[in-house]
Order: structure tokens, then C-alpha cells, then sequence
């Protein structure tokens, strides 16, 4: 009759050895139960650490990544709250704006965004290695 185990023979410490007497005492226990629960948990854990090893540095890098995209988010959400309550500041007893006053308006807007999209740009360019002036 053949089986699919391999018999091994090996030593444990005393202590080690006297707490696995323990538990296989217990009803439903046996030491090969024991051992190979131990073992397949011990590669399994090995194995997780190959997979820390091969796909950390990406994950490293993804995590990079987005602490960047947090950090500009965080700066658009400042500068959007900084230009609500300017213009609500700005407006707050004014007469409504005239066609003159409204293209004024709609420059100094334009000149705003142009503004923060190079400051974007820089941000960028900076956080990746680039000179945005020598590409430009």
C-alpha cells in the first residue's frame, strides 16, 4: 500500500518538543497535522515576502505617485478657496458690471488660470526630472 507522505525524522528542543506533545494530546490533533499546518504557513509566509520583493518598488512608486497627485489636489482645492473669496470679497456691494468691465474681468480670469497652468507646469516638470524652460 503506498501513501502520499514521506516519512521524515528530525530533532526539536526540548521546550519546542514538550509544547507540540501538548497540543497533539488534544483530541483531533496528531503532530503531522500540527507540523504540516506549521510548514505550509511558514512557506506560504515566505512566499509573500518574494512577492514584497518583486512588485514592491512598483508599488513604492505608485505610492509616489499618488501622494503627488494628493499634494496638487490640495493645491488647486487652496487656490480655488483663495479666488472664491476674493471674488466674493471683490463683489460683495457692487453694482452688476458693465461689457468693459466684464471683458476686464474675463482677462484677469484668463490671466489666472494661464498662471496657475505654468505653475502646474513647473510643479510638474520639477517633481519629474525636467527643465520646462529647455523644453518649451
Amino acid at each position: 500500500m503506498q501513501t502520499a507522505k514521506t516519512r521524515h525524522q528530525f530533532y526539536l528542543p526540548d521546550d519546542l518538543s514538550a509544547k507540540l506533545d501538548a497540543l497533539a494530546a488534544q483530541p483531533g490533533s496528531s503532530k503531522t497535522v500540527i507540523l504540516t499546518d506549521a510548514l505550509t504557513a511558514w512557506f506560504e509566509r515566505r512566499a509573500s515576502h518574494e512577492l514584497d520583493d518583486r512588485f514592491g518598488a512598483r508599488l513604492d512608486r505608485q505610492s509616489r505617485s499618488a501622494d503627488r497627485i494628493e499634494q496638487k489636489v490640495d493645491f488647486m482645492t487652496e487656490v480655488i478657496g483663495l479666488f472664491v473669496r476674493h471674488q466674493l470679497t471683490l463683489t460683495a456691494h457692487q453694482p452688476p458690471f458693465d461689457a468693459e468691465t466684464r471683458q476686464l474681468g474675463q482677462l484677469r480670469y484668463d490671466q489666472f488660470v494661464q498662471l496657475v497652468g505654468q505653475i502646474l507646469a513647473r510643479d510638474d516638470a520639477r517633481l519629474s526630472g525636467r527643465n520646462p524652460r529647455k523644453e518649451g
